[in-house]
């Protein structure tokens, strides 16, 4: 095995949801966590002592992900001062839900700048530093099934979410001779605060094993993608679903 000793995965969007059980889960792995939110605050001190509590090292930056100059400038700094990541998780996400005609431009602009311009401001400072590393690295980004398959009221969603499975695909082809794997993880109906108000009998129905998902069934998936055992799979989509297509 090459990666017996994984190093540090920088997690988006990590003090809650699907972030935070990304995080737990690859801190029981035994990676180091950088772990990103939004503002100071956010749960994300919790966060940080439960990877503690696992034995790994925790650290936490700030920052809007549609924010091209920030971003940059926050990761730069902290990889120059501790060293470039193994890998990175790209879950930081929003939501502006309405049917097409109700949609405003900024209900548009906000989700596509977050979810689809966010996968590059994070990883446009980081590429070349793992590139650089010359060791095997690991990218993993959260689409979704909007993404894959399109959502009524979620036009500007799934159109983020499509954007980021084509990104993900070509950031393969260019990275795969670097021994850096890219992929993408689709959950479907997952149980998060996201999707606390959704009314969970009529989304039953459309799921073959007529439940919901777990954040922890993602984040398995996810902790799969950044171990040595998937180091020949790239340029995937894995959708973690119950079945629903």
């Amino acid at each position: 095995m090459e990666e017996r000793h994984p190093e540090t995965i920088l997690v988006t969007g990590a003090n809650r949801g699907i972030g935070e059980a990304i995080a737990r889960r690859l801190a029981s792995d035994g990676h180091d966590l950088v772990l990103h939110c939004r503002r100071p605050g956010d749960d994300i001190d919790a966060v940080k002592a439960a990877v503690e509590a696992e034995g790994r090292q925790a650290r936490i930056v700030h920052f809007d992900v549609a924010e091209r100059e920030t971003v940059k400038a926050v990761l730069e700094a902290d990889i120059a001062e501790h060293g470039c990541y193994y890998g990175v998780i790209c879950n930081a996400g929003i939501t502006a839900d309405k049917p097409f005609p109700a949609l405003t431009g900024e209900d548009w602009d906000s989700v596509l700048r977050t979810n689809l311009d966010g996968f590059y401001n994070v990883l446009h400072p980081l590429v070349m530093p793992m590139i650089q590393r010359r060791r095997p690295g690991r990218i993993v980004a959260l689409s979704s099934m909007s993404g894959l398959i399109g959502n009524r009221g979620q036009v500007n969603y799934s159109a983020a979410k499509a954007g980021i499975v084509g990104a993900s695909k070509a950031l393969a082809v260019e990275l795969a001779k670097r021994r850096i794997t890219v992929n993408c993880v689709a959950p479907g109906w997952i149980e998060t605060r996201m999707t606390d108000e959704l009314p969970r009998d009529e989304i039953r129905k459309l799921i073959p094993m007529q439940r919901t998902g777990t954040a922890e069934e993602v984040a398995g998936t996810v902790s799969f993608l950044c171990s040595a055992d998937a180091a020949y799979i790239t340029r995937q989509v894995i959708a973690v679903n119950g079945g629903m297509y």
